[in-house]
C-alpha cells in the first residue's frame, strides 16, 4: 500500500525553506556591508524561523489500535458530543490541542485510512486558545475513513498570527497513522473527533507530541 508523504530530506518542513533562504540572504548581506547589529538580528530571525519550521522525524507505535496525536502542544478540553452536534453525524469525542509558536506545527493522521473528504473555510483569525476560534476561524477540515469502516474528522484551525494552513492531502489519498499531512504557520489549534466507543487515554492540559504520543484506542 502506497502512502504519500510530503518530506523534504532535511529536518525542516519543505514550506519553511523559502523563508529560511530569505533570512539567511539578509543575514550575509548585512554582513557585507558591515552590520553587525543587522545582521546579528537578521541571523537570530534566521535561527528563529529554522527552529519554527523544523520537522524531526518520530518514533511511531506499532499498536494497529492506537490513535496518535495529530498536533504537537497541550490538549485544552475532551468533549463527549450527542449526534446531532456531531460533524461525524454520530456521537463523537473532542480533543482540542493548542500549538503555540515554539511548538512543531507539522500536523501528523491519527490513524490509518482513507482521505473521503477535504473542506477549506477561510474565517476569522482569533486566538487558537479560544472556544470561538474553533467556530469562527479559518480551517481545513480532512475527513478519514478507518479500516474499520469508523469516521475520523481532522481540524486544522488559524490562531491570530497563523494565515496560512497547508494540507498535503487529496480525497482518496490512502494514509497510515503518523504520516505527515500538513501544517500551520505560527500558533494554531488542531481538533480531532472520534467515534465515542474510542477509549481516551489522555486529559485536559497533558502536552502531547504529534505521531508519537498516544491519545487513545479504537477498540
Amino acid at each position: 500500500m502506497n502512502y504519500p508523504d510530503a518530506h523534504s530530506k532535511l529536518p525542516l518542513a519543505k514550506e519553511g525553506l523559502p523563508f529560511i533562504g530569505i533570512c539567511l540572504a539578509f543575514t550575509l548581506f548585512f554582513i557585507l556591508v558591515d552590520l553587525p547589529i543587522l545582521a546579528c538580528l537578521a541571523g537570530v530571525l534566521t535561527l528563529f524561523v529554522g527552529f519554527f519550521f523544523r520537522d524531526p522525524e518520530r518514533h511511531l507505535p506499532h499498536d494497529p489500535a492506537a490513535i496518535l496525536a495529530p498536533a504537537d502542544g497541550k490538549i485544552l478540553k475532551i468533549e463527549h458530543m450527542e449526534a446531532d452536534k456531531s460533524p461525524l453525524g454520530v456521537s463523537a469525542i473532542k480533543l482540542s490541542i493548542f500549538m503555540s509558536l515554539f511548538n512543531v506545527h507539522v500536523n501528523r493522521c491519527p490513524t490509518q485510512g482513507v482521505v473521503e473528504e477535504i473542506n477549506y473555510k477561510p474565517g476569522k483569525f482569533f486566538s487558537a486558545q479560544l472556544d470561538k476560534a474553533s467556530k469562527y476561524n479559518e480551517r481545513n477540515s480532512i475527513f478519514l475513513k478507518t479500516p474499520e469502516a469508523d469516521k475520523i474528522l481532522l481540524i486544522q484551525i488559524a490562531g491570530i498570527i497563523a494565515r496560512r494552513i497547508v494540507c498535503w492531502l487529496k480525497a482518496g489519498d490512502k494514509v497510515a497513522a503518523g504520516q505527515r499531512l500538513g501544517l500551520i504557520r505560527f500558533g494554531s489549534r488542531v481538533e480531532v473527533y472520534l467515534p465515542s466507543h474510542c477509549r481516551i487515554v489522555v486529559e485536559a492540559g497533558q502536552k502531547v507530541k504529534a505521531g508519537q504520543n498516544i491519545i487513545g484506542y479504537s477498540s
